[in-house]
């Protein structure tokens, strides 16, 4: 997720709460006209209500678009009469800026909603919301790569570790037996003299 992305998913977040939790009388009346227009200020600053632009028009081009396909004989009337009824419900966008900005300000002091205003309407502010998204994708890139390299050279030596262990465990070869002849070694033939030297006895005798 961009951090562009968070700031306005945030700011969705805390306007949609305050139509619940924060848009009581007796909210209203903890928050000082000061509070509430730094409050304005930071929502402003940050977009936080950008996301909802396309909420009206889409849902006039969509009941255009179902009207007109049941009565295509009434076009006219019907696009002109969701062009008007738009237009007219586009002031209540205002209540929805009231209520974003009653909810940071029951998050946020007045103090760090003016910082936030202060920082998101200077040059570096702006500048991050607008290239924030290009940032984080290249960092997401960058991240994959690092993680492929993370796995594969972790993977690689843990491999080599457990091969090393398997080695050391396996049994030696055992030894050969130093009293058996020598593979291939020719047997002494009948009758040739000991190893010793002695001649061989004459059985022809007894």
């Amino acid at each position: 997720m961009t951090l562009h992305n968070r700031v306005r998913r945030f700011s969705a977040i805390v306007a949609a709460s305050a139509v619940f939790a924060f848009s009581s009388p007796a909210f209203s009346q903890d928050v000082t006209d000061s509070h509430l227009k730094a409050a304005r200020a930071a929502v402003e600053a940050i977009h936080a209500t950008d996301s909802f632009d396309n909420i009206l028009p889409n849902a006039a081009a969509a009941l255009e678009s179902q009207l007109i396909q049941k009565n295509p004989d009434l076009q006219e009337l019907i696009s002109k009469t969701i062009a008007e009824k738009a237009m007219a419900l586009a002031a209540r966008r205002a209540d929805l800026e009231k209520e974003a900005s009653l909810a940071y300000a029951k998050v946020f002091s007045e103090k760090e909603l003016t910082d936030i205003a202060t920082f998101y309407s200077s040059d570096a502010g702006k500048k991050l919301l607008d290239n924030g998204p290009n940032v984080t994708r290249e960092l997401v890139k960058a991240a994959d790569i690092w993680q492929n390299g993370i796995a594969r050279d972790l993977a690689q030596q843990v491999g080599e570790t457990l091969a090393a262990a398997a080695k050391a465990k396996a049994p030696a070869a055992p030894a050969a037996d130093a009293t058996a002849p020598a593979d291939g070694a020719a047997a002494p033939a009948d009758g040739a003299a000991p190893a010793d030297g002695t001649a061989p006895a004459d059985d022809s005798q007894n």
